[in-house]
């Protein structure tokens, strides 16, 4: 069992409910070390004296606030938990708000709200229902580690999940940071068709289907060098979409997410409909039952024609994507292949799996 990185009480109105909080996610990014080039050794970060460059233990260091003109006023760590005992215990609920009406850029970081012991089980599963059920979240202030936060209490399936939150004068008006565009003329046309994309390549959020493919590529980057192969550039960004050719873009950004080839292609418009996964996975598997028949079915000279249109549809993908499909299909050594090698590849995986 994982430990509470702190406990306390949770209040709304007259009721108190003990409460520990637990860390919602994990980093799992490839971290590495620092070394000095041409040596290899570890390049390490030390707390030092700025005037006698000596290295300073962590528990002889104290908080300073600046005053000016290098006067300082010293703090000790636990002062700033005296001066308000209370407050530091309290996650206190002043109001509900509509989850709806806050805007993602206030979330900052997420924890998990557990009850601080069995006997506690039902008021905890009673505000988490209450929210539950009204889709609203409780907005209270909690005191931790020397900071104040302002948070927001909501309700998951099973379980309360705390957000901290950026106050208002935190966010940047992004009017201050760059030039907005105006009130640009958008014909009927051009909003259309932008819808039917969006509609066409919506599919239900399953978080599980995605996961850090910048992260598989450090990885192989990693491996590469550590076997001496050649390391795999990735291709760069796509030119920007022309005003002029906009309408023909969509246009053609719109057939290919309804045949498939596009992103969320193979996921389909049923799921952005509100059909249940399930149904779309047996009409799939029918589906797949059928193309093999029909493959099965196909002479060799239909299989050729197959080989060359699946090869056509593959080529208009750029390396980047190749290579993730390639990742998908485990092909062995696509790091160290072009992008016709891994076209070639991919034609010949697709093969050998019909």
């Amino acid at each position: 069992m994982a430990r509470a990185m702190w406990t306390g009480v949770l209040s709304f109105g007259l009721v108190t409910l003990p409460v520990g909080l637990f860390t919602a996610t994990d980093d799992h990014t490839v971290h590495f070390h620092q070394l000095q080039r041409g040596t290899g050794d570890r390049i390490r970060n030390k707390r030092v004296n700025e005037r006698t460059g000596r290295e300073v233990k962590s528990e002889d260091i104290v908080k300073g606030y600046d005053m000016g003109d290098g006067q300082y006023v010293v703090v000790e760590p636990d002062e700033l938990d005296d001066i308000s005992p209370g407050r530091s215990k309290v996650v206190d609920i002043s109001g509900f708000v509509d989850l709806a009406d806050i805007e993602p850029v206030h979330f900052a970081r997420t924890y998990y709200l557990a009850p601080r012991g069995k006997e506690y089980f039902k008021v905890y599963e009673l505000l988490r229902s209450a929210l539950h059920r009204s889709r609203k979240a409780g907005i209270a202030t909690l005191t931790m580690r020397g900071k104040e936060y302002l948070t927001a209490v909501r309700a998951q399936e099973s379980v309360l999940v705390l957000h901290t939150m950026h106050y208002a004068d935190e966010i940047r008006d992004p009017r201050r940071e760059f030039d907005l565009p105006g009130r640009e003329k958008i014909g009927p046309g051009e909003l259309g068709t932008a819808e039917k994309l969006v509609e066409a390549l919506s599919v239900e959020w399953k978080p599980e289907d995605y996961h850090d493919t910048y992260e598989d590529r450090v990885r192989e980057l990693v491996a590469s060098k550590l076997e001496g192969r050649e390391v795999v550039t990735e291709a760069g960004p796509p030119e920007a979409t022309n005003v002029v050719d906009l309408m023909e873009a969509l246009n053609r950004s719109v057939e290919r997410a309804r045949s498939g080839k596009g992103r969320g292609g193979a996921r389909t418009t049923a799921a952005a409909k509100g059909k249940r996964a399930k149904d779309t996975g047996a009409r799939d598997t029918k589906s797949a039952k059928g193309r093999k028949a029909a493959e099965r079915a196909e002479s060799t000279g239909g299989s050729r024609r197959k080989d060359a249109g699946k090869k056509q549809d593959l080529a208009a993908l750029s390396k980047k994507d190749l290579y993730a499909r390639a990742t998908d299909l485990g092909i062995p050594g696509r790091s160290s292949m072009s992008r016709d090698e891994l076209l070639e590849a991919l034609t010949g995986a697709g093969r050998a799996a019909a």
